[in-house]
């Protein structure tokens, strides 16, 4: 499985963006797909997942604000962000896991691929 993360970029304060990861291969073992985020000096955290049934899971600091889709016929897992803050700068990685059950969804060892980042910056 390749995955192909797009669509960061620099965005001002309470502006949206909304990232895409295209994911190629086999994919009939994927039972979610995620994306995650670090920035310089922190551990990569989970942001948001979506699980083969459509079952979500965000982190508290983006609930309300992002959103996590998946578009099966296309293989692709989308995040739209909005109300982006300073906070939310960090580099973004979309990432598919074949055994992923709801204890293990926010574990970043749970994954099985990942895709390169997509630096997210948001600044005045």
């Amino acid at each position: 499985v390749q995955l192909q993360a797009s669509g960061g970029g620099l965005v001002q304060p309470g502006g949206s963006l909304r990232l895409s990861c295209a994911a190629s291969g086999s994919m009939f073992r994927i039972n979610a797909m995620g994306w995650y985020r670090q920035a310089p000096g922190k551990q990569r955290e989970l942001v948001a997942a979506i699980t083969s049934g459509d079952s979500t899971n965000y982190a508290d600091s983006v609930k309300g604000r992002f959103t996590i889709s998946r578009d099966y016929a296309k293989n692709t897992v989308y995040l739209q962000m909005n109300s982006l803050k300073p906070e939310d700068t960090a580099n973004y990685y979309c990432a598919a896991g074949t055994t992923i059950i709801t204890s293990t969804i926010r574990n970043p060892q749970g994954y099985n691929y990942w895709g390169q980042g997509t630096q997210v910056t948001v600044s005045s």
